[in-house]
């Protein structure tokens, strides 16, 4: 007789998970919100308030000398900073410096102490910063012809009365005395001190260009031609003509 073999029966209280679509689209979505959010915040203005000011020492060098080094360097006012991108020279026994008239009230910052600030107006419109080099009653300074902004971009915008961030926002002498919002009472001003106007330490750009000074033409002609325009190489924060700078 033969014995029927008995099978026994297995249960299992899992239970088969069936995706949900809505749910899915829910996940992907927030995926790529987050990823949206975190690529469209804006990164944070770097702080500057560790930074080195310059000593007076720094200024106390022929303009010559002393113009390609200020390229590179931060000038800060409140909360405004730029880096200084092009430069010129204006020296002792130079046709077109402000210290050929010798020392009257508009010049007499110019023969102040190297370090401090001269500010004057050019056809009674803008505002142009220097930086006077050398000793007292040398008169020699360097002129601040264009910047590239660093911090406070809105505050400058509101003084230059422009909503941009192309090189035309602060590629002029002009445009850079406005950004800062200075005026000629500005003149005088130690830059080698804390608060107000001040010079603090950047880096050495790798390249400079060199050319003739902008708008001179009534100096005489070695001064005219004379290669005492400095402006970092690369940098699209320059102030025409662009044409007659070159490698040194």
């Amino acid at each position: 007789m033969m014995r029927t073999q008995r099978f026994k029966r297995v249960t299992t209280n899992r239970k088969k998970t069936i995706p949900n679509p809505r749910r899915q689209l829910t996940d992907d979505f927030e995926t790529r919100t987050s990823q949206s959010v975190a690529i469209s915040v804006p990164k944070p203005e770097p702080s500057f308030e560790k930074m080195t000011i310059m000593s007076l020492d720094f200024f106390q060098f022929d303009a010559l000398h002393l113009a390609p080094r200020l390229l590179g360097k931060y000038l800060r006012r409140d909360n405004v900073v730029l880096q200084i991108t092009e430069v010129e020279a204006y020296r002792p026994n130079d046709s077109a410096c402000h210290g050929r008239f010798g020392i009257t009230a508009r010049t007499a910052p110019v023969f102040g102490p190297g370090g401090h600030a001269y500010v004057y107006l050019c056809y009674g419109l803008h505002t142009m910063l220097n930086i006077v080099a050398d000793k007292e009653g040398v008169g020699a300074a360097v002129l601040i012809r264009s910047c590239a902004p660093v911090g406070g971009l809105e505050t400058i915008q509101q003084r230059r009365g422009q909503k941009t961030i192309k090189p035309m926002l602060l590629t002029g002498p002009g445009k850079v005395g406005q950004a800062l919002g200075i005026s000629t009472e500005w003149s005088h001003h130690p830059l080698y001190t804390p608060g107000g106007l001040e010079l603090l330490d950047g880096p050495e750009p790798e390249k400079i260009l060199i050319g003739p000074r902008v708008g001179i033409e009534y100096a005489l002609p070695e001064h005219v031609n004379a290669l005492w325009r400095f402006a970092i190489a690369g940098t699209p924060w320059i102030s025409a003509p662009k044409s007659t700078l070159r490698p040194p």
